[in-house]
């Protein structure tokens, strides 16, 4: 089985922790050079000191706040002037919880923007290379809501949906290229957002914490919440050689809690 990402070079957004970071420390540990995008700078270089280095890689960093397209598109504008991108992993925090009868159109907005529209924009500076070096890994990191909406994440569902369908179109179009288009759907996963979530539920149903979190669990097959990295093995694995067939699909991630095919 190929597994080699030697001579690669992987864009990884909201690449300074949770998922994103996780993914970018595969794929280095494969051989890509990876280029994180997030908005912190400090966590930036700080990550960035941190990835592996097996094959003599160069690892760098862009700085682009999510909220502003605009910003997300001159910077890999810039970079994708300079370096080829080889594999693109769209990855950014999901909106506040809520139901959807309760949101503003402001929430679905700021919502489109920062995943479809940057993904959008990501993707069209990225595919030329792409289409050039005749290989190209486009995976979208999205959630198991796209199977099955899940309870209070109304904004959430409803945008997760329009991207995992945006990929599905795009997986047809670029398929002749030799490039895919898949989505990882991660499940519950120990990361701040969840975090965020359980302590925001708990605030409001005026339980503990545990009890939430204990809840969560009861409903996980695997007994456990996911690890950031468990997701991420996913997210690398599509991006190889290896997984040159596999184009259009949704993967989920989550313990086997997803109730449907």
């Amino acid at each position: 089985m190929n597994l080699d990402l030697t001579g690669k070079h992987a864009l990884v957004c909201g690449s300074t922790q949770g998922i994103g970071k996780a993914s970018a420390f595969e794929l280095a540990a494969l051989g890509a050079s990876v280029t994180l995008m997030a908005r912190d700078e400090y966590k930036l270089k700080e990550v960035r000191s941190l990835l592996p280095r097996t094959a003599n890689q160069e690892h760098g960093y862009l700085q682009a706040d999510f909220s502003d397209p605009r910003l997300v598109d001159e910077a890999i504008r810039k970079h994708t002037s300079e370096y080829p991108v080889h594999i693109l992993i769209n990855n950014t925090g999901g909106p506040p919880g809520g139901q959807a009868i309760d949101a503003a159109t402001d929430e679905f907005i700021r919502a489109f923007n920062a995943h479809l529209i940057c993904n959008q924009v990501l993707v069209q500076a990225s595919v030329p290379s792409m289409k050039t070096e005749k290989f190209g890994r486009i995976i979208n990191i999205i959630s198991t809501s796209v199977k099955i909406p899940l309870r209070g994440l109304g904004v959430s569902n409803t945008v997760r949906g329009a991207v995992a369908n945006w990929a599905k179109t795009l997986s047809v179009e670029l398929a002749p290229f030799g490039i895919t288009v898949n989505n990882v759907l991660p499940g519950a996963t120990m990361t701040g957002r969840l975090e965020s979530l359980i302590k925001s539920k708990a605030e409001k149903s005026g339980r503990h914490y545990d009890d939430v979190l204990n809840e969560m669990i009861a409903e996980i097959p695997a007994g456990r919440i996911g690890d950031p990295h468990e997701v991420a093995a996913a997210v690398a694995f599509l991006a190889t050689p290896a997984a040159s067939y596999i184009n259009g699909i949704n993967v989920p991630v989550d313990g086997g809690r997803t109730g449907s095919l």
